[in-house]
């Protein structure tokens, strides 16, 4: 929380940019408790300066919080083991039975999440681009003042961005179930993790490939094919999980497996662009896994 009182006019002006201020930042950083540091630290630096010298308050704040929230990007490119909170804070599972469930109602509902897991996958720099044109509507020479680059580099940022939303089985507004395509790439994956082929995983899964694992202790981002792949197939050399099924996490295509007494060992979801897995989000954190509402084992 800001300190700000009713009778400070600086107070108030930031007020009324608050909740959008905090959408900018959560869309940025997919994380509430982020967004709310950076909305603190954005009203700590109007505080210090004062709105005399500002002539658009409004795209001041955008300016300072796009900032501040890519900061946050890069040291987490930088720093990948790092843990930070709200990977997939909603979790929205559903049995994946039909080849196009479009009217489920719980699809439609995980539109938004979905969109988080993909710009997950986006670097820094498209990740703004995207969020601030898209979303937000920030004009690209705006954008580009924020990135240090020229109105047209901007523009060819969100653009690139943009493609790979789309390319994304879940396109913001439109929901839809997973496709085919990124089911069959799914499958293979874990058929591959199955079998023990690295070589196999290494052929689905995109170089740059991103893998966020929410345990009990925190979260862990593993990143590039080569330690994905490794783990992947420590994992199921362990033997833990005697059950599964294909599901669809968030509206992206996902798998839940089970203990053999029948208690949830974790759920993954997976983002495939261009034939490739560019990032795989997954729970084994007991207490979420117990709290959420997952389908019947297959």
């Amino acid at each position: 929380m800001s300190d700000t009182s009713p009778a400070d006019p600086v107070g108030e002006a930031f007020e009324a940019q608050r909740d959008r201020l905090r959408a900018v930042a959560y869309r940025m950083l997919g994380s509430r408790a982020d967004a709310e540091d950076v909305v603190q630290e954005a009203w700590l630096r109007l505080s210090r300066q004062g709105t005399e010298t500002i002539d658009n308050l409004a795209g001041w704040l955008t300016t300072v919080v796009g900032r501040i929230s890519l900061d946050v990007l890069r040291s987490r490119r930088a720093r990948p083991e790092a843990s930070y909170d709200d990977r997939l804070a909603e979790l929205v599972v559903t049995a994946d039975d039909s080849l196009a469930p479009e009217d489920d109602v719980a699809l439609a509902d995980s539109v938004g999440v979905a969109l988080l897991v993909v710009l997950e996958s986006l670097r820094p720099s498209e990740r703004l681009a995207f969020v601030l044109h898209d979303l937000f509507a920030v004009p690209f020479d705006e954008i580009g003042r924020i990135l240090g680059r020229s109105t047209d580099a901007a523009k060819m940022l969100a653009s690139r961005a943009r493609g790979k939303v789309r390319a994304n089985p879940q396109e913001p507004g439109r929901p839809r179930a997973a496709g085919r395509e990124q089911r069959e790439v799914v499958q293979a994956f874990l058929a591959a993790a199955h079998r023990g082929d690295f070589e196999g995983l290494l052929r689905v899964l995109d170089p740059e490939v991103k893998l966020t694992v929410d345990t009990s202790d925190g979260v862990v981002v593993v990143l590039g094919a080569t330690k994905v792949a490794a783990g992947a197939t420590a994992r199921v050399a362990a033997g833990a999980a005697a059950r599964g099924r294909a599901v669809l996490v968030n509206g992206l295509p996902g798998f839940v497996s089970w203990r053999e007494d029948g208690t949830p060992l974790s759920v993954m979801a997976f983002t495939v662009v261009d034939g490739r897995i560019v990032a795989i989000s997954t729970v084994i954190d007991p207490a979420r896994l117990a709290s959420a509402d997952l389908p019947d084992p297959a």
